[in-house]
């Protein structure tokens, strides 16, 4: 039976007009369930959480997620049932800790995670935009590189970055940086730098000669569905070029849907 159907059970009576606008779908992330909710229906948002409560048991709380906003990408979620907003979410034998009030984690980012904990192994790695550690810590656990510099320059996802990289054992691998990595200067070179921020393309000035020749960049951007292929690796090119660098095309991959017609791509290039 389909998750819209339970949750329709689970709340009761309604109408069919407010059943037809139920959520479909929801993330789960440790305790917590997070939907969610069109404004039409607002006024249904305690019966959604509770409906949802019923569903997962072992979840303390439902948050109606409103989006993420902002350059520190900024929650703005409701507890709509039950209580608290701080978890511990486990995947792929990695563990992150955070309050879904003060810092994000994408579901629909699980695949890029898996594909993050298969590369670097042995490389020094700087994660540009590292939030709680979702890419490198995946990467630290299983490939283990030699070092990775983490930088983050939300106070409230530093604080919980620090704390993963405790958590999962990897503190002899991730070196965690506060401040804005445009700003941050550094000698050293890196084989892998990961840029998972949509508003990556501001920092490519920054990103690309940090890299060592032939290193390889991990850019990411929300594009129109039709321009995937060519629009995030010609901004790539065009700042390798402006910096005396050459770009390569790895590859460009689909992250996730982030709106109709609109898609969250990573493009994987190799810069001279």
């Amino acid at each position: 039976m389909k998750g819209h159907t339970l949750l329709a059970q689970a709340i009761g009576e309604l109408a069919e007009s407010e059943r037809r606008l139920l959520p479909r779908r929801w993330q789960i992330l440790g305790d917590l369930v997070l939907v969610n909710i069109r404004p039409q229906i607002e006024h249904l948002k305690r019966q959604i959480g509770q409906g949802l409560l019923q569903l997962y048991p072992r979840c303390k709380s439902a948050l109606w997620d409103k989006g993420v906003y902002g350059r520190l990408r900024t929650p703005e979620v409701e507890v709509i049932a039950g209580g608290g907003t701080e978890t511990l979410h486990k995947e792929n034998y990695c563990k992150f800790t955070l309050d879904a009030r003060l810092v994000m984690f994408s579901a629909g980012n699980f695949a890029e995670r898996l594909r993050m904990a298969k590369l670097g192994a042995g490389e020094a790695v700087l994660d540009m935009f590292s939030g709680i550690g979702q890419l490198c810590i995946p990467m630290a656990v299983h490939a283990r590189p030699s070092s990775i510099v983490a930088i983050e320059l939300n106070p409230a996802a530093y604080h919980y970055l620090k704390q993963n990289v405790a958590l999962n054992k990897v503190n002899e691998i991730i070196k965690p940086v506060c401040g804005d990595c445009a700003e941050i200067k550094s000698t050293q070179q890196f084989d892998r730098v990961i840029m998972g921020h949509f508003d990556a393309r501001h920092y490519l000035q920054s990103a690309i000669p940090s890299l060592c020749r032939d290193g390889v960049l991990h850019y990411h951007e929300v594009v129109p569905s039709e321009s995937m292929r060519e629009l995030p690796f010609a901004r790539v090119a065009e700042t390798a070029r402006r910096l005396a660098r050459s770009a390569e095309l790895l590859q460009t991959r689909k992250v996730k849907d982030y709106a109709p017609g609109i898609i969250h791509v990573v493009t994987d290039a190799k810069i001279g």
